[in-house]
């Protein structure tokens, strides 16, 4: 017999016994999880307050930095939405001593990148650097950070930029849907109900000089924290930010403390008309918690299993099996203050009163006892993929960021793993009723009011509000 086909009927019989041991039409089982084993975090302070952060990375001859101011939107004065928002891109825009076009043209020479940006909670400055051009990328990361000017002829463009965005942003459903959501839980009273970016009324009120007050009152060093990681040594980087960032002087900050919204009495329907709408966007919720919440751990696995993954509930059954849509998803949004838990999709407008009545199922549903199984499902996901978020000094420094901003312990990381183990099936229904209550939900539709109201109606769901695009009462 030719030896090829010997070494052949060999290979194919080994292979026949691997098959018949694996049963391939079942899934593999899931493992065990490892625990996450990260670089120690170096914690240093400067004289002046500044916090450091430092995490070592010698892989790659590379370094970030990020300046984390802890305010943000939260902290805009009352009707001037938006503040943080534009004062955060403006920081990029021009400084004492560069414009905004020789900021961009030394970022591009050094082959940095440099970025700004604003949250809820907070506002930042990053930068990303080959370790060659350190000394450079730093003392224009400096220069941004503590000496912007705020050149009024770009603050005219940014703005005129920005109004337009708000004008496009009332032609889109999920948009619409998202801003009158938060209008409807908050009111007009409390920061989160107003749109980070501000509203076309408060961007048109805004001005450089308001601008310079957000800046000169939230940029302090005891506000602040800087994190730093990659091919650096702690010793070395404390003595370059004192060079650079220890003039910098401390101050006051203002304490301020907003009610959180009473919880509805019922469920409402708040139906946003969007004449010839093709989808209708659904956010359905309540407001949430804050990050600070000890059921943070129970919450991310309940909502993995709800709508946090490809596979939850919402998805699988509005998408997979009813064909409603593209995906359906939720979250709690965790913030300093208590932020929004939300379900949403954007359903064919034919399927709305149908996609409602799933969505209040699987809000019912998930409160019942969750199968020991499911569960496990939702823990390997939520662990397996935390990794992935740790792979470069970026991500790393980015998973800082909560760490720094919210007071979480410093072994936070180390212990995900085991905290999320933890959480018990007893956990996911207490956790699941104490903060899903299908009967005093907010459900904001966003679509054709000819084509969908009828059958919103006859859902019995709730009463039925017709609302503006801002969320707001529409005299009948």
């Amino acid at each position: 017999m030719n030896k090829s086909l010997v070494i052949a009927s060999m290979l194919l019989a080994v292979g026949a016994r691997a098959q018949a041991q694996t049963d391939l039409t079942r899934a593999p089982s899931l493992g065990a999880p490892k625990e996450m084993k990260l670089p120690p975090v170096i914690r240093r302070q400067l004289p002046n307050g500044l916090k450091l952060m430092i995490v070592e990375q010698h892989e790659l001859p590379v370094a970030d930095f990020v300046l984390v101011i802890r305010s943000g939107s939260t902290v805009d004065p009352l009707n001037k939405a938006g503040t943080a928002n534009l004062a955060s891109a403006m920081l990029r825009e021009g400084t004492t001593s560069r414009s905004s076009l020789e900021i961009a043209d030394q970022t591009a020479f050094l082959g940095i990148g440099l970025q700004t940006g604003s949250t809820w909670d907070a506002t930042s400055v990053s930068l990303h650097t080959p370790t060659g051009q350190l000394d450079s990328a730093l003392a224009l990361f400096a220069d941004v950070a503590l000496r912007p000017s705020f050149p009024a002829n770009e603050f005219d463009r940014l703005r005129k930029n920005r109004l337009t965005e708000i004008l496009q942003i009332k032609d889109r459903g999920p948009s619409i849907a998202n801003q009158a959501y938060a209008s409807i839980l908050y009111g007009s009273a409390h920061p989160y109900g107003t749109p980070m970016t501000g509203t076309q009324q408060s961007v048109e009120g805004l001005s450089v000089a308001d601008l310079r007050a957000f800046y000169s009152m939230e940029f302090k060093p005891n506000n602040a924290t800087l994190i730093v990681v990659g091919d650096v040594r702690p010793a070395d980087v404390e003595r370059r930010v004192n060079a650079l960032f220890g003039g910098w002087k401390g101050g006051v900050m203002r304490q301020r403390n907003f009610t959180t919204p009473q919880a509805a009495t019922q469920t409402t329907i708040y139906l946003i008309d969007k004449p010839g709408a093709p989808q209708s966007s659904f956010r359905i919720g309540s407001v949430g918690v804050p990050r600070s919440t000890k059921d943070f751990f129970a919450l991310s696995v309940l909502n993995t299993i709800l709508g946090g993954s490809f596979t939850s509930r919402l998805n699988n059954t509005l998408r997979e099996v009813k064909g409603y849509t593209y995906g359906a998803g939720s979250s709690f949004d965790m913030r300093k203050m208590a932020g929004p838990f939300t379900a949403s999709a954007e359903v064919v407008a034919a399927k709305t009163d149908s996609a409602l009545l799933v969505f209040m199922s699987e809000l019912n549903s998930i409160r019942q006892l969750v199968p020991a199984a499911e569960i496990l499902r939702a823990k390997r996901y939520t662990q397996l993929r935390m990794p992935w978020s740790f792979e470069t000094t970026q991500q790393i420094a980015g998973g800082l960021i909560p760490i720094a901003l919210y007071d979480l312990p410093a072994d936070y990381f180390s212990n995900y793993v085991r905290n999320i183990e933890s959480v018990t099936q007893a956990d996911i229904r207490r956790v699941a009723n104490r903060y899903i209550n299908p009967s005093t939900l907010a459900i904001v539709i966003v679509g054709d009011r000819k084509a969908i109201e009828e059958g919103l109606r006859a859902s019995k769901v709730g009463p039925v509000a017709i609302r503006d695009i801002s969320g707001l009462p529409i005299q009948q």
